[in-house]
C-alpha cells in the first residue's frame, strides 16, 4: 500500500469512498457524517492545502482517504478536560479519514495512523490530536489499540459534542 498526496483526479473516488462511509455510519445509527459533511468544497479544500491523502492499493486502485493537517486545529483550543501537550504544542490532526467499503476490516485505518504518525516523527513534531462521535465505538476501539489517550470533549463550530483524543510520539 502507499499513503499518497492526494490529487484533483483523485477527486470522485475520495466523495465516493466518502458516501460509502456515511451509508456505513447510517446503518450503525451513529449520527456522524450525516449531514452533508464531509462535501466536495471541503475536500477540495484539503486538497488546496494538500492536507488531503490517499491510500493505494498495490495495483493503484485508490481504497482510502483522510485529511492529514499539523495546522491548529481551532475546535480544540478549548476542551472540557486536559490534553496530554500544552495549548501551544505543535501536533498532527487526522480528519476525514474513511476507508472504502470492500477493504473495510482490513487494516487500512492502522496504515493510516502509522503513516501519519511516521511524518510527524519525521517533522519532530511530539503528539496526533483526533476526536470522534461519542457512538463510533469503531473508532474509539480502534484509537485505543493505538494508544491514544482520551482527554475530554470538544465542541465543533456547529456545537457539536466529540470524544477528544492524543497520543504522545517518540522521535
Amino acid at each position: 500500500m502507499k499513503f499518497l498526496n492526494a490529487t484533483k483526479e483523485d477527486l470522485a473516488q475520495t466523495l465516493q469512498i466518502i458516501a460509502e462511509a456515511q451509508a456505513y455510519l447510517a446503518t450503525l445509527h451513529i449520527e456522524q457524517w450525516q449531514n452533508g459533511y464531509p462535501n466536495e468544497k471541503i475536500i477540495l479544500n484539503d486538497l488546496e492545502n494538500n492536507e488531503s491523502f490517499v491510500v493505494r492499493s498495490e495495483d493503484s486502485i485508490q481504497i482510502a482517504t483522510a485529511m492529514f493537517s499539523t495546522r491548529t486545529e481551532p475546535t480544540y483550543s478549548t476542551i472540557e478536560g486536559q490534553w496530554l501537550t500544552n495549548e501551544n504544542a505543535v501536533y498532527g490532526v487526522i480528519h476525514r479519514m474513511a476507508v472504502s467499503e470492500k477493504n473495510r476490516g482490513t487494516g487500512i485505518a492502522k496504515f493510516i495512523f502509522n503513516q501519519c504518525e511516521g511524518l510527524l516523527k519525521q517533522n519532530k513534531i511530539k503528539s496526533m490530536r483526533i476526536d470522534t462521535h461519542q457512538d463510533n465505538t469503531g473508532m474509539q476501539g480502534l484509537l485505543k489499540n493505538l494508544g491514544y489517550h482520551f482527554c475530554g470533549i470538544i465542541y465543533l463550530e456547529n456545537a457539536d459534542k466529540r470524544l477528544a483524543y492524543e497520543k504522545l510520539i517518540s522521535y
